[in-house]
């Protein structure tokens, strides 16, 4: 299993963590997604590698920003 942490700019409620969760778990290889809007970090914990440009760009296109990359 990998783990990658991500900070995320934008997220504002648990309604903006379910869009995230939902729209990360739809990459294959992905098994879990934690997030949380209060500090901006997400979790993701895949079985396989994936790519963080892939990531990123899901992210940006739901309309957040990952400001930051553990």
């Amino acid at each position: 299993m990998e783990e990658l942490t991500l900070n995320i700019k934008g997220m504002m409620c648990e309604g903006c963590e379910n869009r995230v969760k939902n729209a990360l778990m739809e990459i294959d290889g992905i098994e879990n997604v934690t997030a949380d809007h209060n500090t901006g970090i997400i979790t993701i914990t895949s079985n396989k590698e994936v790519s963080k440009e892939i990531i990123k760009d899901v992210i940006e296109d739901i309309g957040f920003e990952v400001v930051k990359e553990d």
